[in-house]
């Protein structure tokens, strides 16, 4: 399984969410999945590829010129897929991923996680979005899209619905059981 990861590249965030991502990077790798991400340099970008790395995963980084540019490719990924655009970004990792995972991040990420999920909604895919919700960091997130729900924004029958967990284990457990029900 093709798994794209979308998170953040800051490196003034604390450690804990670093580990979190090393880990994710080696369960991937461990299960025999392939990472895609986004190939830059910092952050949770460079802990995913890392801890895939680490078990020999193949690591594909989907990079745009612009970060080319600043030179914060990253020098881990095993495949390097080099885009014009942040948009030409989010449609390659889309077309390549047979899933997704968001790990906490800014605006970018967030930009990614909600284009997934406004195109799983008009039916461009199905493929899984999980959620990691590490120490409570989307809390204020998933409050809102209740909110918005509550408020009729979201209609009561979703056909796309992001699949929210706790942490690491939880999130392959997820993403197995997804895979295995879009088989059916």
């Amino acid at each position: 399984m093709n798994i794209a990861v979308f998170c953040s590249s800051s490196n003034r965030i604390a450690e804990h969410y670093r580990q979190t991502a090393f880990q994710l990077g080696e369960i991937i790798a461990l299960s025999k999945h392939t990472l895609i991400f986004g190939g830059a340099t910092g952050g949770l970008m460079d802990a995913v590829a890392e801890g895939a790395q680490l078990h020999n995963g193949e690591i594909i980084g989907v990079i745009p010129q612009a970060i080319i540019r600043m030179k914060r490719q990253s020098l881990i990924s095993t495949k390097v897929i080099e885009v014009e655009s942040m948009n030409d970004r989010k449609a390659t990792m889309k077309a390549l991923a047979d899933a997704f995972v968001v790990l906490p991040g800014s605006y970018g990420t967030l930009d990614e996680m909600f284009d997934i999920v406004s195109s799983g909604i008009v039916g461009e895919h199905k493929k899984p979005l999980v959620l990691i919700n590490h120490d409570g960091f989307y809390n204020q997130l998933i409050r809102q899209i209740d909110h918005m729900r509550a408020e009729s924004f979201i209609p009561l029958e979703e056909v796309y619905i992001p699949l929210i967990v706790d942490d690491v284990k939880q999130c392959m457990q997820a993403l197995n059981l997804s895979t295995i029900e879009s088989q059916k």
